[in-house]
């Protein structure tokens, strides 16, 4: 799974405007042929991108190549179930990618089409976003 190797900050704020803006960065193909383009925002977790990512090699065998254009660099805490109210912020408890609208989330390479639309869209299941199929 997706984690990051060293943090600055242990634990950060949720932040206020959540996933309000469309994406700026990570809007166009830039190393496959073939991708999935989130159209609502999320949170995405490192499971679930790893979930994906195998959906993915399963359809390419070893044809055709991968690329996961998100990394999950927020950490999510969480406290203990039945823990009273105040007693400080939660331990760490796994790490998400903000994925705002228009953000390309995988890219494929190697396949043809109709065989690269179904697997992306088999990955699609695996992601907490509606998300679409998108060519060069």
């Amino acid at each position: 799974m997706l984690i990051p190797k060293k943090v600055k900050h242990r634990k950060w704020h949720k932040g206020r405007a959540r996933n309000i803006r469309t994406a700026s960065d990570k809007v166009e193909l830039a190393f496959g042929s073939y991708g999935l383009k989130a159209t609502t925002p999320a949170w995405v977790s490192s499971q679930q991108i790893e979930a994906g990512r195998r959906v993915l090699t399963r359809y390419i065998k070893k044809g055709g190549k991968v690329w996961i254009r998100i990394f999950p660099d927020k950490p999510i805490t969480k406290k203990g179930n039945e823990v009273p109210m105040g007693a400080g912020k939660g331990a760490v408890d796994h790490y998400v990618a903000v994925v705002k609208p228009g953000t390309i989330i995988y890219e494929m390479d190697g396949l043809p089409a109709d065989q690269a639309k179904k697997a992306l869209q088999s990955a699609a299941y695996k992601i907490g976003s509606v998300c679409k199929f998108v060519t060069k």
